[in-house]
């Protein structure tokens, strides 16, 4: 995938866009994402079946990213109304129990402004 539609590839140059293919080892996801995938195909696809992580599950495992690209990037789909920011905080609280807790307040605080009441 990085070789066809990757990033730096022809394709990215074309569209201005890229995909990047990661393990599921790779990202830090809600308790339940797997049972809100995504699962895609059409005419074109032939044989294949595309499986895209849910929305909110992929914006909340950017965040935890803690990039600023990522964080820029789930602003955007805020802004444009693509996601829904109580559906995110509920994402936020199911992140696994391991991860460090000072972050889950971090990504809570973050968001808040997006949030209809102070959280």
């Amino acid at each position: 995938m990085d070789g066809a539609i990757g990033e730096l590839s022809p394709f990215h140059e074309s569209f201005g866009y890229y995909a990047q293919g990661v393990s599921v080892t790779t990202a830090v996801l809600p308790r339940g994402w797997q049972e809100r995938v995504v699962r895609w195909s059409n005419h074109s696809t032939g044989q294949a079946n595309a499986a895209f992580l849910e929305p909110h599950d992929c914006a909340v495992s950017k965040l935890v990213a803690h990039r600023d690209k990522d964080r820029a990037f789930v602003s955007a789909l805020l802004q444009a109304g693509l996601l829904d920011p109580q559906i995110l905080l509920d994402r936020i609280n199911a992140l696994p129990e391991n991860l460090d807790k000072r972050l889950a307040p971090q990504l809570r605080s973050w968001l808040s402004p997006w949030l209809p009441t102070a959280i």
